[in-house]
């Protein structure tokens, strides 16, 4: 690894600071690049989102280490907001990292000093060079000895269109969708009316629950769930036998709220076009039928990796997950299944470009469920690995909580498979990260 340059970070997220605090305690100088005017700026956007994972699995550790000498101290119970994520954590710490975090900053492209994606020769002896939009537009270069990719797939929410395109319509019904969950801060935005949620992960069922509570209060409320699949399958989760009680308990309501009639199920519909009406959005699905007209559509079907500006860096990622190749078996929703989801690090995060990686989210490409602890234990194996420590880059430090749910997502066209019948071991009521629990003043 080329000496006497940054190891450049993009994205100030949880992982980006993270990975950032693991450098300075590796004697590595992080230079963090944040497209956003504030740490966390994605996080921020969901910050009305209340977390299902405790501040305990919240925080790294050696992030808390840098904070300990302020008077920082870590939370030690409960299930924080994104907000509250922000400003009880992830703010401190880049405010602790200080100018070492740059915000406004736009990466437009990386690449190696001198060379294209097709030179060979000597590619690995020169430098990065990221080019990036400074704030007010003006563009600059900057040299890096090795790149942590830590942006996330927040930017890049996938489309109502069953194909993953966009669905005939969808551009033109832009007033009445939403790729976000909404704050519903506004009960009376959906209080009498119809809205539509086109998704089955988490952040789908966030919204239904939010939007049943709404209708309990206000019964001509209208809920339609679609989902894409046959089946139901293990859209509800493991309940109690999820390793994280929170997201089991979150599963939980959405299907009393289906089993009541407070929410209409709608499976098997795949989106082919949407018609804008004066009574609202009129969502068609590819087998004709069409769906009530909505006065809201929210699409919350997942994300996916901005790959864009990495055209001239040479990755191998998974044709169907746009995830690293060695561990796109062990995240595919659609093989799945308990015990099947193991800690990544940086041998599995490797890229045939030297020194460059990619980890949090977006080193999970389409596919769902990523925790903070998964991206925790990455940046530790990554920075490890560009330290030099090899044996610490391979050891794992984490083991990942079960979700309680068995098999994969099923066959996508039957309905009887993958039930998601719980099969895990009792949720324990304290989850150890690393070799000991976070303590801010370790």
């Amino acid at each position: 690894m080329i000496v006497g340059l940054p190891v450049v970070v993009i994205g100030a997220g949880p992982q980006g600071l993270a990975a950032a605090a693991h450098l300075l305690e590796r004697d590595l100088e992080p230079l963090v690049l944040e497209q956003g005017t504030r740490p966390a700026a994605a996080v921020a956007e969901w910050g009305h989102v209340r977390l299902f994972s405790e501040w305990p699995e919240l925080i790294d550790q050696a992030a808390a280490r840098l904070l300990a000498p302020s008077g920082w101290r870590a939370n030690e119970h409960g299930y924080p907001t994104g907000e509250a994520w922000i400003s009880d954590y992830l703010a401190p710490l880049a405010h602790a990292l200080g100018e070492r975090v740059r915000f406004g900053t736009r990466v437009t492209g990386i690449g190696r000093k001198g060379r294209d994606l097709l030179v060979d020769a000597g590619r690995a002896e020169q430098p990065f060079v990221v080019h990036v939009e400074e704030p007010g537009g003006a563009q600059s270069r900057i040299e890096a000895r090795a790149v942590i990719d830590a942006s996330g797939s927040w930017s890049a929410p996938n489309l109502a269109g069953a194909d993953g395109l966009p669905t005939i319509g969808e551009a033109e019904a832009t007033g009445f969708l939403t790729y976000r969950i909404p704050a519903f801060e506004n009960p009376a935005e959906y209080a009498g009316r119809h809205t539509v949620v086109l998704g089955s992960g988490h952040s789908a069922i966030t919204a239904v629950t939010e939007l049943a509570r709404i209708a309990r209060q206000y019964p001509e409320t209208r809920i339609t769930w679609a989902l894409r699949r046959d089946g139901v399958g293990s859209t509800f989760g493991g309940g109690d036998a999820d390793q994280l009680p929170a997201r089991g308990a979150l599963g939980e309501r959405a299907k009393d709220a289906v089993d009541h009639g407070i929410v209409s199920l709608v499976t098997g519909f795949r989106t082919e076009r949407i018609d804008t009406t004066d009574q609202g959005a009129v969502l068609t699905a590819e087998d004709g039928r069409a769906l009530d007209p909505a006065a809201r559509v929210v699409v919350l079907t997942g994300f996916r990796p901005d790959l864009s500006f990495l055209s001239e860096i040479r990755l191998e990622l998974d044709a169907r997950l746009q995830a690293p190749v060695r561990i796109a078996a062990d995240i595919d929703p659609n093989i799945h299944s308990c015990g099947s989801v193991r800690t990544t690090g940086a041998a599995d995060l490797a890229q045939p470009e030297p020194d460059f990686f990619i980890v949090g989210a977006k080193s999970y490409g389409r596919a769902p469920t990523f925790l903070a602890l998964t991206g925790y234990e990455q940046v530790r194996s990554v920075v490890a690995q560009l330290s030099g420590d090899h044996e610490a880059a391979a050891r794992v430090e984490l083991v990942l909580p079960e979700t309680g749910v068995c098999g994969g997502a099923g066959l996508f066209d039957d309905p009887d498979a993958a039930k998601g019948e719980a099969c895990c071991a009792p949720a324990p009521k304290v989850l150890q990260i690393g070799r000991a629990p976070v303590s801010a003043t370790r």
